[in-house]
């Protein structure tokens, strides 16, 4: 994958990825939906190592959920979707980056998989496999991710 450059609606937060993603989900649990403004997340899943993130003069994080396993950030100034981290003893640090950073004309795979389709906010109409439930949706991104 060659270098793309991620950037938020008002082009405070930039960041260069150089890397594959290890995977793009789309996700309809109540937090996704809420922290993207939008019916579901459409995430590229990066290993943390991978990627530079942003400063914290660029990305307010904040943790919708205990335990705070995955911190979510958006623009200081525009305030959207910019990146998620994800960190769990044991499991591989990852960063997820929302598609919408990206320029519409980017080459970014297809997604994998929807996850907590029972939360969805309308049906979709795809090929895609469609996770319902916690357990499940869990199971099934990292089943996606590690193979």
């Amino acid at each position: 994958m060659k270098t793309k450059t991620s950037s938020c609606q008002c082009g405070h937060v930039q960041f260069d990825v150089n890397t594959k993603p290890r995977l793009r989900m789309l996700c309809h649990c109540t937090i996704c939906q809420k922290f993207n403004q939008a019916s579901h997340a459409d995430v590229l899943v990066f290993n943390t190592r991978d990627i530079t993130t942003p400063s914290s003069d660029y990305v307010v994080f904040k943790t919708y959920k205990a335990p705070p396993n995955v911190k979510r950030g958006s623009c200081v100034k525009c305030g959207q979707a910019a990146i998620e981290t994800f960190s769990f003893p044991l499991l591989p640090k990852l960063t997820m980056v929302p598609a919408a950073m990206f320029a519409a004309d980017a080459d970014l795979p297809d997604p994998d998989a929807h996850m907590f389709y029972d939360k969805r906010v309308a049906d979709v109409d795809d090929e895609l496999p469609k996770h319902q439930g916690f357990i499940k949706s869990q199971l099934a991104f990292f089943k996606h991710l590690w193979f």
